[in-house]
């Protein structure tokens, strides 16, 4: 009984969103963290790992479900995604990079969104990046690294369909790292527009676990080794979410969007999803359907949240969202259940 505990709560130290990653951590270990300025921010020892999945697999309900299938068909491609012969219309003329959260994958969090977006006439691409070498999880290493393997990635979309920008869309980490390249490593002239999913704009305190966290030493080592450097390093007040925000969270010439949760398990307070930038437009989705109490892990398999970010990206053929009740904490008990698929 002891061991499947501790590997439940492995499972979830593993998957679960940056931000949250530590304060979790010191409410299940038992245990705090080191003092503020001292999160891992060296790069690795062994460069992080770039994979482009191009073998597509079906639509998924889920996390477990995507997971079931990629245990069979490791490095699958969400349906729709990686048709580097796709060429963009005059009414779709970006492409669409869809970019992961943390220890997952393209196929993992994208098997439900992409095949919308290539129904919708869209042009899709999705990355695996972060990956550890040797390993088949990604999203796991040196976030600034990751956020170059964006770039990379764009520029190889861009080459072979011949457009001029792409927009973005990144879940958790996903979103981080995305909006670092757009806005410090000169990616703004190719973006057209991005919207972050639980996006970890300004970082979380997990009802105030992290400041605990920050003041006694020892932690954050022992979190990097039962989770991820990636992890470590988006804890709130972490020298990457300082950096990224650093002279503004928005650059002129793109459009953001987030798409975040009131009941986001991870991000507390909520608020700090929200972008505080000039061009920015922050949607809570309680807002406009207040039954759909999906938090965190399952906002990018909620059929509201998928709705709104295909409207937003085909707004010439916006549908209205059908808002049905979601109950909370719904999504959590998949992602520990994939971690051990």
């Amino acid at each position: 009984m002891g061991q499947q505990r501790n590997r439940t709560r492995g499972a979830l130290l593993r998957r679960v969103a940056p931000v949250g990653v530590v304060a979790l951590a010191a409410a299940v270990l038992g245990t705090a963290a080191t003092p503020t300025g001292t999160y891992a921010q060296a790069a690795p020892a062994a460069a992080p790992v770039l994979h482009i999945p191009d073998q597509q697999g079906p639509p998924q309900p889920g996390h477990l479900a995507a997971a079931k299938y990629l245990k069979d068909h490791p490095g699958a491609a969400p349906q729709g995604a990686n048709d580097f012969g796709c060429k963009p219309t005059a009414e779709h003329p970006r492409p669409v990079v869809l970019a992961h959260g943390t220890d997952s994958s393209a196929y993992s969090d994208w098997a439900g969104l992409s095949p919308l977006l290539a129904q919708a006439g869209i042009c899709v691409f999705a990355l695996d990046y972060g990956g550890k070498p040797g390993k088949d999880t990604f999203g796991t290493e040196d976030v600034w690294a990751s956020s170059a393997q964006i770039g990379v990635f764009v520029d190889q979309v861009l080459a072979a369909t011949g457009a001029t920008q792409v927009d973005l869309v990144g879940f958790s980490q996903g979103a981080s790292v995305t909006r670092y390249w757009i806005n410090k490593l000169g990616g703004a002239p190719k973006v057209g527009q991005w919207i972050g999913m639980a996006s970890p704009s300004y970082g979380g305190i997990m009802y105030g676990l992290v400041p605990i966290a920050d003041a006694v030493p020892g932690i954050y080592k022992l979190v990097e080794f039962g989770s991820s450097l990636a992890a470590v390093q988006q804890a709130a007040g972490s020298p990457f979410i300082k950096d990224l925000n650093a002279g503004g969270d928005t650059v002129p010439g793109v459009k953001y969007t987030t798409i975040g949760s009131r009941v986001d398990e991870m991000i507390q307070p909520n608020s700090n999803i929200a972008l505080r930038g000039a061009g920015a437009t922050n949607i809570v989705l309680q807002e406009q359907c207040e039954a759909d109490l999906t938090g965190h892990f399952q906002l990018v398999y909620d059929a509201f949240a998928q709705r709104l970010v295909v409207n937003l990206l085909d707004p010439g053929h916006a549908v209205a969202p059908d808002c049905v009740p979601v109950a909370f904490g719904t999504g959590i008990a998949d992602v520990v259940l994939a971690a051990h698929s």
